[in-house]
């Protein structure tokens, strides 16, 4: 099932555009995935599963930080197009 992900990272530090960053280019790594940026959020699109898997993995991983913030909206279609 394709699924078509709209996320914003928002890490409660001061120095919060590093981490946001980092984290778009982690995502950006997985040769699976469909990745846009804009300055108000990331888009995601692919294999729910393997969108899913990713984002567990780097939300994981950006929660290295003391305080991060994820906020996510979800539609099981591709809307890439």
């Amino acid at each position: 099932m394709k699924t078509s992900i709209d996320i914003s990272y928002y890490p409660l530090d001061k120095e919060f555009i590093p981490p946001i960053k980092n984290f778009i280019s982690r995502i950006k790594t997985y040769p699976e995935l469909v990745i846009r940026t804009n300055t108000m959020s990331t888009q995601i699109f692919g294999e729910y599963k393997v969108v899913m898997n990713a984002l567990s993995n780097e939300i994981e991983k950006s929660f290295d930080l003391p305080h991060s913030v994820f906020v996510i909206k979800i539609i099981n279609a591709d809307l890439e197009k």
